[in-house]
């Protein structure tokens, strides 16, 4: 594939940012109706056609077609996501990691991470996971009340969570669980059981999510009523008390951690660092040195194994205009509550500071950020209002 770059390259990067590989896993269960991730719904009575070993040997030939894009670097950190991740054996997990093993120079004691469903969870499974080299388990519970997940058309019911949970607990040191709130008809009563039974199992990571309606969804077609904006400004407030009570840490918009514990895969998506992606639908995004190029592969899963097979799952690959890059860094690195360093815009993108002065100027006025010449951070205002102040950043936006 040819692309034109000559009108995209950057000064020279003096180094080349944390690259973390990134891993698609596309089946799941039943499409939720607010997902609008690449999944692909297979029924329960399917799941024997699951082509786990098929879609395997694609992946190991997606990587290894990949690999002169990377060539000599050190993966810091694996994330395996979906779909639904844990419908895939430990076998075959196993053998993936060790493919990828056999393939890259991957950080010691690097953090690799897996998403799992709560219906799809067996203790044992968690421990043959957990052998493979999994070291960190991502669970979406979503909510732990029944009524609230046949809403949002999860196939897993209170019951199976709170198993799943446990086992969880047990068997990883490092476990993240993802809640949603403004849910149709939810309260803040509802909420704050919500959120006492997450915290009560001492989770190392939590990721709460607003539910918001995403075109190409069937909550897109027959939308539901959502709570208003003030009960869900008092929603965040109250996830925000609880979390920072029982002793985590909210570092980023939706993130919440203990210290030592937050996620690398996700810091390094909102530092810019490198990513390469594998699997149908997956995205990339790799420094070349004068270049950041983003790279697609086919989205449709029989699709992509056969392509994949041929040597050639890439369905796009553009290189980032250097216009663009300024609103693609802030926003990533604009969700961090801790903000980050002047410096680190110049390392990432190869842009000069001056770039961006016009914006920032803009964003300090507007009582959005505040900057010391060194470090870059939101204010409370700006991260509430976090859609408004990545905008300034937009080509031709600061004026």
């Amino acid at each position: 594939m040819y692309v034109n770059v000559r009108h995209h390259r950057l000064s020279q990067q003096a180094a080349l940012p944390p690259l973390f590989l990134y891993v698609h896993l596309p089946w799941c269960l039943a499409k939720c109706p607010y997902c609008d991730f690449n999944s692909h719904a297979l029924r329960l009575a399917d799941l024997h056609e699951l082509p786990e070993q098929r879609y395997l040997a694609a992946l190991q030939a997606d990587l290894d077609a990949a690999l002169p894009l990377i060539w000599g670097r050190t993966v810091q950190g694996i994330f395996i996501g979906g779909g639904t991740p844990s419908l895939f054996s430990a076998s075959a997990i196993d053998l993936l990691l060790g493919h990828v093993r056999s393939c890259v120079r991957l950080l010691p004691g690097c953090e690799i991470t897996l998403e799992a469903n709560p219906s799809t969870v067996l203790p044992e499974r968690l421990k043959a996971y957990r052998h493979s080299g999994v070291t960190r388990l991502s669970l979406g519970v979503q909510s732990f009340d029944d009524d609230f997940l046949k809403s949002l058309g999860r196939v897993h019911d209170r019951d199976q969570a709170l198993a799943a949970v446990t086992a969880t607990a047990k068997t990883f040191d490092t476990f993240n669980l993802d809640l949603m709130y403004a849910l149709p008809g939810q309260t803040l009563d509802h909420l704050q059981q919500d959120l006492a039974v997450a915290l009560s199992f001492v989770p190392a990571h939590l990721s709460v999510y607003q539910l918001t309606i995403e075109a190409n969804t069937r909550f897109a077609i027959h939308p539901p009523s959502l709570p208003d904006d003030d009960t869900t400004a008092e929603m965040l407030d109250l996830i925000t008390l609880m979390t920072q009570s029982a002793g985590l840490d909210r570092y980023e918009v939706s993130a919440f951690a203990r210290p030592g514990h937050r996620c690398c895969h996700n810091l390094n998506y909102w530092q810019f660092g490198d990513y390469l992606g594998i699997g149908a639908g997956a995205h990339s995004k790799i420094s070349l040195g004068d270049r950041i190029t983003r790279q697609v592969r086919l989205s449709d899963p029989d699709r992509y194994m056969t392509q994949a097979l041929a040597g050639c799952a890439v369905a796009k690959d553009d290189v980032v205009c250097a216009v663009d890059l300024p609103f693609e860094f802030m926003l990533g690195a604009l969700r961090l509550k801790e903000g980050f360093a002047l410096a680190l815009l110049s390392e990432r993108t190869g842009l000069a500071v001056g770039k961006v002065q016009n914006a920032l100027d803009k964003a300090v006025r507007q009582g959005l950020l505040v900057c010391d010449g060194v470090m870059v951070t939101p204010t409370v205002r700006g991260f509430d209002m976090l859609n408004d102040l990545v905008s300034l950043f937009l080509p031709n936006a600061a004026g």
